[in-house]
């Protein structure tokens, strides 16, 4: 169920703009916070500390020209085709690409549309798309993404003017409009589980891919699609959770609500309390444990957190 707790909550609801939705201009205003971000700052992190990340593993190779082959030359690099048209072996040359690929993977599944504090974590997902959005562009990188809900998803491919960054701009605004979405873990396990399928299909090695989700209903077939992607990619997961989600306030009754259904909580409960930290501790270390494992590097931000600072300290600034 998304929504907010209304005796926790931050700011008010009726605030609504960048608390439970965000506009274009607010989107735009991010272009400077986003400029003195740099992405190439992510360096190999302490394995103690939980998840790191390894030195880029370079720009993706794209092929130049095919020539006849010379001794020393790689065999697996050999034009069969050219060599089999002409009768002598060829090798294919390939040349590293001038342009890195930035690739935003975005969650607006339904858990997404909730806060207790802050706002919601679909908008902290759709402002942190849009300030790395702009530090990839000012690094001259190309940028795309792929957002996605339990409807479906939709792709932007990678571009490096000013009119990719507008279009995921309008489209990070369109999908954090708040909507009422009844699903089940299965189809949200799913949806997520499609999304890195496609971005498994579509993604060139050697990219940068930054996802942004809360994680929950991850299944194993999502775990192996980010093991493909981890192998020739650069991973960046930023997780975005709720304080409520993380340890259960004070003890008493609160009620949540989507707008439509109400919920009850009752932290009075001592076993209930500890029972609900358990899993949530659970759930946090077996991120950190996948990620570790696969060499992805792991960011937690809170809806209440400040977003620029986090991203500021995790992916390293520069002075522009």
């Amino acid at each position: 169920m998304s929504g907010v707790v209304g005796s926790e909550s931050r700011r008010s609801i009726a605030d609504g703009e960048g608390v439970v939705r965000v506009g274009k201009q607010a989107l735009l205003r991010l272009k400077r916070e986003g400029e003195s971000l740099s992405l190439r700052a992510i360096r190999v992190r302490s394995s103690g500390g939980g998840a790191h990340l390894s030195r880029f593993k370079g720009r993706g190779m794209e092929f130049d020209e095919a020539r006849p082959y010379q001794a020393g030359d790689e065999i697996r690099n050999i034009d069969w085709r050219i060599t089999a048209r002409t009768g002598r072996p060829h090798t294919k040359l390939f040349r590293e690409e001038k342009e890195r690929v930035v690739t935003l993977w975005v969650d607006y599944r339904s858990p997404m549309f909730f806060a207790t504090r802050g706002r919601f974590k679909s908008i902290v997902a759709s402002e942190a798309a849009a300030m790395i959005g702009w530090s990839a562009r000012a690094l001259g990188d190309r940028l795309g993404a792929l957002l996605f809900s339990e409807d479906g998803h939709q792709e932007l491919r990678p571009r490096h003017d000013e009119r990719g960054m507008l279009r995921l701009i309008g489209l990070l605004t369109e999908y954090a409009e708040p909507h009422t979405v009844s699903s089940t873990s299965a189809q949200r396990s799913a949806a997520a589980g499609d999304a890195l399928a496609r971005l498994c299909r579509v993604n060139r090695p050697g990219s940068l891919l930054i996802l942004l989700s809360d994680f929950r209903d991850l299944d194993a077939a999502a775990e192996h699609h980010l093991t493909l992607l981890a192998r020739h990619n650069d991973l960046v997961m930023i997780r975005i959770f709720d304080p409520l989600e993380a340890e259960l306030p004070m003890a008493g009754r609160y009620t949540v609500s989507d707008g439509t259904r109400l919920l009850a909580i009752d932290s009075a409960s001592s076993s209930f309390l500890r029972e609900y930290q358990n899993r949530s501790e659970a759930q946090r270390e077996r991120l950190t444990e996948f990620c570790r494992r696969q060499r992805m590097h792991l960011i937690h931000c809170a809806t209440d957190d400040d977003l620029y600072r986090v991203l500021r300290d995790d992916l390293g600034g520069v002075a522009r």
